[in-house]
């Protein structure tokens, strides 16, 4: 699984449309599409950001230390209550 559906899993869990969420991270919408669909690469600060604004940090700490994306997405949409 690539990163691209758990960065968008934490955003929707933290209930942003892309384009709030690109406010928040002074990015495009087209920009947070990319990171999304796997066309681009966030950077390391841009990481960090999206983590704070979607309330995810456990998550990116959780891919860094080798948790799979599968259980990871599981969780996030157990604890959204979906």
């Amino acid at each position: 699984m690539k990163f691209g559906a758990i960065m968008q899993a934490c955003r929707e869990r933290a209930g942003l449309s892309q384009e709030q969420l690109a406010d928040k991270l002074h990015r495009t919408q087209a920009c947070i599409s990319k990171y999304e669909n796997d066309h681009k690469i966030p950077d390391v600060p841009t990481l960090v950001k999206w983590a704070e604004a979607t309330g995810a940090r456990e998550v990116v700490v959780a891919f860094i230390y080798g948790m799979d994306g599968l259980t990871m997405i599981q969780s996030l949409l157990r604890i959204a209550g979906v």
